[in-house]
């Protein structure tokens, strides 16, 4: 089937011819061999094809198109985060931002700011005879201003929600040796991703895998068990290890014996407590130089629940007051507590539910809400420039001249079109197609 889009209203905006055949690899090698050996019928005898024809860069349909300006800069980061995507919510947020969505709305803001800097502009070029000039200009585009700066606010107190479904929710498991964290991975994989043993100390690096729960991506940890006296140095760089997975998640999940509530609390300590190294340990260095200020949401896993005391519920709250105590006084008040048995089942999945319903909370309920607006690092980043220059104009007002005053409204400006590609565009697009795959 062969099929021709005239330009400008193809994707690229030039002429553009497909050929849709077979896909195996002796129908596919037999049309391009048959490209390759075109002639140019209106010069009879001349091989043409091979100077003619050539393969695709990665991601050459995409620069021709943007070039020719079909799609903007955020729009092909969006097609770029379409082809990634491996959730519902991951597709819904990039088939906003491919629609123009993050486009439309940075070149509106921008249009705010050059029609506040063609008003200063007239009053620096018009207004020297006149008296208060700069007062009243302050009281004109101050209102304009203002409302632009809490727009652009409020965007950037997103908790980082677009970031977050675009790269993944980062949750880390995390406990005491043999406590039943690699079984609790296998659970929420649903496979065997981590081997399982009675022997504490089983894992020893962080083992990762990757989970759709709920339609966002999750990258889900295991980690080597938390306890505070060890002299295997392997063990020890575990520990490390596992401490710095919890501190970079935006959950974890806390998993302790619901039998041994000691090791528990133990655990905690561990986790988030600078050591001085003073106890007999042999010759390691016990030292982390991590700051544990973890800003996680924390889930508290009590697992072996069959093996805990059952003949009387409280006993077994009782029992885990210390552990709570230790977590609270390191400011990590679990959001929910759950009692499960990883080896019979029980409770099992109330838990699977308790943190889908977490992990939507941490995203801001995705199904209720429009997908967010920054959904790279980069567009954050030009955000929080822009927002620092519009927080000068206003704290300048009756501080400074308006052409200087002026000069914050043009850098604002130009953070702006930074996201959108009107300002150093080039190593923008030099880094984002590299990642397309040929065809694209």
């Amino acid at each position: 089937l062969v099929l021709w889009f005239p330009g400008p209203r193809s994707f690229t905006g030039e002429d553009v011819v497909e050929l849709q055949t077979h896909g195996s690899r002796a129908v596919v090698s037999s049309v391009l061999g048959a490209l390759a050996g075109l002639s140019d019928g209106a010069d009879a005898g001349t091989e043409v094809g091979l100077a003619a024809m050539r393969p695709a860069e990665r991601g050459e349909f995409t620069q021709r198109a943007f070039s020719n300006g079909q799609l903007g800069l955020t729009e092909v980061e969006g097609l770029a985060d379409l082809l990634a995507a491996d959730t519902a919510a991951q597709r819904r947020q990039a088939l906003r931002q491919m629609g123009g969505a993050t486009e439309r709305q940075f070149w509106a803001w921008r249009e705010v700011l050059q029609s506040c800097l063609a008003h200063t502009e007239a009053v620096i070029d018009f207004g020297d005879d006149e008296e208060d000039v700069d007062e009243g200009a302050f009281e004109a585009l101050a209102p304009k201003v203002q409302a632009l700066r809490d727009e652009v606010a409020a965007h950037l107190r997103d908790a980082r929600r677009g970031e977050i479904v675009r790269d993944g929710l980062e949750l880390t498991i995390v406990g005491p040796p043999n406590a039943g964290k690699s079984t609790l991975l296998n659970l929420l994989a649903r496979r065997d991703a981590a081997i399982v043993a009675d022997i504490p100390g089983t894992t020893r690096d962080v083992l990762e895998v990757r989970l759709d729960v709920g339609g966002v991506a999750v990258i889900a940890r295991d980690t080597a068990g938390l306890r505070t006296l060890s002299t295997d140095p392997i063990e020890v760089e575990g520990m490390r290890r596992a401490r710095a997975a919890a501190q970079g998640a935006q959950l974890v999940l806390f998993v302790v014996d619901a039998s041994q509530p000691a090791e528990a609390e133990a655990a905690v300590l561990q986790l988030m407590t600078e050591t001085d190294g003073e106890e007999d340990r042999g010759d390691f260095d016990y030292d982390f130089d991590i700051d544990m200020d973890m800003n996680a949401d924390v889930v508290l896993v009590c697992n072996k629940a069959d093996l805990a005391r059952s003949d009387d519920e409280q006993d077994g709250d009782a029992a885990l007051g210390p552990v709570l105590a230790a977590l609270s006084e390191k400011g990590l008040v679990p959001v929910t507590t759950a009692r499960v048995s990883c080896m019979t089942g029980d409770g099992v999945e109330e838990l699977l539910v308790a943190v889908q319903g977490q992990v939507e909370e941490v995203c801001g309920n995705l199904k209720d809400k429009e997908p967010a607006l920054l959904t790279r690092e980069r567009h954050r980043r030009h955000a929080a420039g822009c927002l620092v220059a519009l927080d000068s104009f206003l704290e300048a007002q009756g501080s400074m001249p308006i052409e200087l005053a002026a000069e914050e409204l043009r850098v604002a400006a130009r953070e702006l079109g930074r996201v959108v590609g009107a300002i150093d565009v080039e190593e923008v697009l030099d880094v984002l197609f590299r990642d397309f795959c040929i065809g694209k």
